[in-house]
């Protein structure tokens, strides 16, 4: 299972909302590329970036931050927040980000999704936020009547990558995943599923690993990491690539001798 984790920005900095709410952000970086540079360093192979501001504007804001983040590390990164038109998709694209992760359009405007799937195959991710098992749309202020399921069956079926599922009231307070929600999402599609918000600890992490099975092929971990709650190179031991639990035991003998 991927652990990617996320990088928010708000007026260039790094930082970490509670529950999405702007007003209740904090500081970790004043430089996002330093940040993004750490994580690679620790052994992160994706990183999830989000555009806060661009969230609010309905447009890529922090331009500056994505490229010099792109041109830092060499990871794939995926990028959200104000992509609503080709323009600004194509906008990311070439600044190097390999995926853009498209929201509120998702909800308003299915025919451009299915636009942009057919343009950028295997780029267009779509983001799910969701509140009380409902959308949550424009940089989460606004909460529509479209269930997350019902949405994610929609997406699937105009092309998208991937979804991924972010519980609001968990994110950014450390407070655990929800495990039922995500079950109900790969219930009803067969595309890769990321999960994000509240994961908290290795063994918010392992309970996630019970659900790669059944298509959660990745997690965003944020404000943990920032916090040193989880450690990056301990989550990938956990449960990334050639995990703990998938090194043979060392009985003190090779099998090859």
């Amino acid at each position: 299972m991927d652990v990617i984790p996320a990088i928010d920005l708000l007026e260039g900095h790094c930082v970490r909302l509670y529950q999405g709410d702007y007003d209740r952000s904090q500081v970790f970086s004043e430089n996002p590329a330093d940040v993004a540079k750490q994580w690679v360093d620790q052994g992160a192979t994706r990183l999830h970036i989000v555009d806060l501001d661009g969230a609010k504007a309905g447009k890529v804001v922090n331009l500056g931050a994505i490229e010099a983040i792109a041109q830092a590390v060499s990871v794939p990164i995926e990028i959200g927040g104000g992509l609503r038109d080709r323009t600004s998709v194509q906008q990311v694209f070439n600044l190097g980000v390999h995926w853009a992760i498209l929201g509120t359009i998702a909800v308003e405007q299915p025919q451009l999704v299915q636009q942009l799937c057919e343009e950028f195959p295997g780029q267009i991710i779509i983001g799910i936020d969701a509140r009380n098992g409902r959308v949550a749309t424009r940089g989460w202020l606004e909460t529509s009547e479209v269930l997350a399921t019902q949405l994610a069956v929609q997406m699937q079926e105009l092309g998208v990558a991937a979804i991924i599922y972010t519980d609001i009231h968990r994110d950014g307070t450390l407070t655990g995943p929800n495990l039922e929600a995500l079950r109900e999402l790969a219930a009803v599609i067969s595309i890769p599923i990321i999960a994000s918000g509240g994961v908290s600890s290795l063994t918010d992490l392992l309970s996630l690993l019970a659900l790669e099975p059944q298509g959660v092929t990745g997690v965003i971990v944020g404000r943990a990491l920032y916090t040193g709650d989880i450690l990056l190179k301990e989550a990938l031991r956990a449960i990334g690539p050639g995990r703990i639990q998938d090194i043979p035991p060392n009985l003190g003998f090779s099998t090859f001798a």
